[in-house]
């Protein structure tokens, strides 16, 4: 009988522990994040879904532009060119959530699209 930790081609599952280093490292956890950016860029969001992700948004470029200002060398940040496509992905599905959620609630209101956008548009 076959061991319960081999697949068929004679390779090891990969246990828990592995599973969570994956996640822990990022490898997975970038993966699975520009998965649900091309999500945002699918699915209708509500408003109070797209002012709580406006907010992260905004939070996030406060301390990206934070942290480049205060590394000491250059190399410090090294995974900045990553760190920018990914957030400019990120601005870019909210833009096109929000653009659709403009158009599609837009004659209910000024607060049918959201507070944060409402806000900036005040």
């Amino acid at each position: 009988m076959a061991d319960a930790g081999m697949m068929k081609d004679g390779m090891a599952r990969p246990s828990g522990r592995d599973m969570f280093g994956w996640f822990m490292r990022g490898e997975v956890a970038l993966a699975l994040g520009v998965v649900l950016i091309i999500c945002l860029l699918i699915i209708p969001m509500s408003s109070f879904i797209l002012d709580l992700l406006l907010a992260i948004s905004i939070t996030g470029s406060v301390l990206v532009l934070m942290t480049a200002l205060l590394i000491k060398k250059p190399l410090d940040f090294a995974v900045f060119p990553t760190v920018l496509l990914v957030v400019t992905l990120y601005r870019l599905g909210l833009n096109l959530a929000s653009t659709r959620l403009i158009l599609s609630h837009g004659h209910e209101g000024t607060a049918s699209a959201g507070q944060v956008i409402e806000a900036f548009g005040a």
